[in-house]
């Protein structure tokens, strides 16, 4: 295959590296409080006298909702699912550029795209003792395929596609047992890449498969560099460097690696700068420099994400119209409201896909700031009411939360007669009750798996609820969709992203807010630390001084 179709595009990832180092803040050790010192030396002893401490203590905001690969979509179960399990191909360390992984080297692809044949590693087994084979690898992707895949798989039709669509891979076998093929119902630029995410493709063990009986698996079983121990609910998750890790070269540093559950950010800070966590994640932008001021060091870089307000527009509802739509997002000022809670740490969304994805936003024009025909047009529209829900936690798009930005847009909105009624959740509850609660907007985001713009875009044309929460369906936009997957890399594949992102603009299943810089706080001990553009943290190649 040529180069630009098995990698993401130099266009859309130059930016991204080009801040990997100048963005982030780094802080000497001479800076770290003798406190926060004293308390890491009695939590965290060295391994053996080897200088290197023995565990690495990382905040989640949120319980993960699962560890198996095929149920979740969430951030807190992919970064430490990520670290358990891999897919057969893996990212960049610091892109996502498509490289072999389980897979022994890249696919061969047919000329019409429709069969990728996959030569597989030899001699790695999961932690269970199971060996990775071609049988395993079916194993483990045919249960995400129709009609074997169930509701609660949210990933499962976004990563291998849907037979109403069209889309996706038909069959998976073994020609061998180290060669894989999968079929795919039609040609998928966007498929390779999708193989590479933390989120659905991970290869899971036979064993643990069958011992799970068709419901999520409790104690996860892949080939990655750690082991899952133990997960104590709403607290933390454990796991332990895996001694038989199939790459030598990039064996785990870190004996252990615990995950603490702290949903409050300031407790995050707190926790940070005692000692209790060596990195902590969602740092809320106003509390920025309480991290630098402490000596402790800043992550800050433009993320891959988009942070959003939906409208349901299901048939019947307020929303449904789009004319109702177009008003309430002219009564609110983005801008005004991104500077205010954001600050310097986000900047205003005029695409659906981050700025430097060029050229997807270049001529986009977003619904304009205009509270007097937003009155005018809600007044003769009759409506005087809105039923808003959103969550309360830290989210990597939105470190605030989105209680804030509700309340913002309640305040827009009383200014043009509506009332706005909010109603807010722990992320975990949220997570259901969007998919179960009548509203008429919402609050979410997203952050890319994979830097493909089918993975930001085919959100609005996905049937799951649970992804597409504005329950948007419309057939231009889904042909303009099918049509991106099936075209390569390319201007011509460029040209029909901007088409769908003018629709988005036009149609306004969303109102855009910003896109945010990932914002951890991490220890100076900490070494070769990165949070990866995906969303995840590759936990391997990082260590802690002692």
């Amino acid at each position: 295959m040529e180069e630009s179709k098995l990698q993401v595009s130099r266009r859309q990832f130059m930016g991204l590296l080009g801040t990997a180092v100048a963005s982030t803040a780094v802080i000497g050790m001479a800076g770290c409080s003798s406190n926060s010192g004293s308390s890491e030396k009695k939590s965290d002893s060295s391994a053996s006298g080897s200088g290197v401490a023995e565990s690495i203590t990382y905040s989640l905001t949120a319980d993960p909702r699962a560890l198996d690969p095929a149920y979740f979509d969430d951030g807190e179960s992919a970064i430490v699912s990520c670290n358990i399990h891999e897919g057969l191909y893996g990212y960049g360390a610091k892109d996502a550029t498509v490289q072999p992984l389980l897979a022994a080297e890249l696919p061969e692809i047919s000329d019409d795209m429709l069969t990728y044949t996959i030569k597989l590693r030899e001699g790695i087994k999961f932690h269970d003792g199971e060996e990775f084979n071609a049988a395993a690898v079916v194993k483990s992707v045919e249960r995400l395929l129709e009609p074997n895949r169930n509701s609660d798989m949210p990933y499962a039709s976004f990563v291998f596609g849907e037979e109403a669509a069209n889309s996706g891979v038909k069959t998976v076998e073994v020609v061998d047992d180290k060669t894989v093929k999968f079929t795919m119902r039609a040609a998928n630029t966007s498929f390779l890449k999708n193989l590479a995410m933390c989120l659905a493709s991970p290869i899971v063990s036979p064993k643990a498969i069958d011992d799970a009986a068709g419901k999520p698996i409790e104690k996860p079983v892949g080939t990655g560099p750690y082991k899952f121990v133990d997960w104590t609910k709403s607290a933390s998750i454990t796991l332990e460097a895996n001694e038989d890790y199939w790459d030598k070269d990039n064996a785990p540093k870190t004996k252990n690696i615990i995950f603490k559950v702290i949903a409050e950010g300031n407790t995050r800070i707190t926790s940070l700068l005692n000692g209790e966590c060596d990195i902590i994640s969602s740092v809320d932008p106003s509390s920025a420099n309480q991290i630098t001021d402490g000596g402790y060091e800043l992550f800050a870089e433009d993320g891959m994400t988009i942070n959003y307000m939906a409208f349901n527009t299901d048939e019947g509802g307020i929303c449904a119209d789009k004319e109702v739509r177009k008003a309430i997002a002219q009564a609110i000022n983005v801008e005004e409201m991104v500077t205010a809670i954001y600050s310097d740490y986000a900047s205003v969304a005029n695409s659906v896909m981050p700025l430097w994805m060029a050229p997807y936003d270049k001529d986009i024009k977003q619904t304009a700031y205009d509270p007097d025909a937003a009155k005018a047009t809600l007044s003769a529209k009759g409506v005087t009411e809105l039923t808003c829900i959103t969550y309360s936690t830290a989210r990597p798009y939105n470190a605030k939360g989105g209680v804030e930005l509700a309340n913002m847009i309640q305040g827009y909105l009383d200014k043009v007669g509506v009332k706005v009624n909010i109603t807010q959740y722990d992320w975990t509850t949220y997570k259901s009750k969007v998919q179960t609660d009548p509203y008429d907007i919402c609050f979410y985001g997203w952050t890319g798996d994979n830097g493909d713009p089918d993975n930001f875009m085919n959100l609005l044309a996905d049937s799951n609820k649970s992804m597409n929460v504005a329950h948007w369906n419309n057939a231009e936009y889904k042909k303009l969709i099918a049509q991106g997957i099936d075209t390569p890399d390319g201007d011509d594949r460029d040209a029909i992203y901007k088409k769908c992102e003018e629709m988005v603009a036009e149609e306004q299943p969303w109102v855009l807010i910003s896109h945010g810089k990932n914002l951890l706080g991490y220890s100076p001990k900490v070494k070769d630390f990165y949070y990866h553009p995906t969303g995840v943290v590759f936990f391997k190649g990082v260590s802690k001084e002692a």
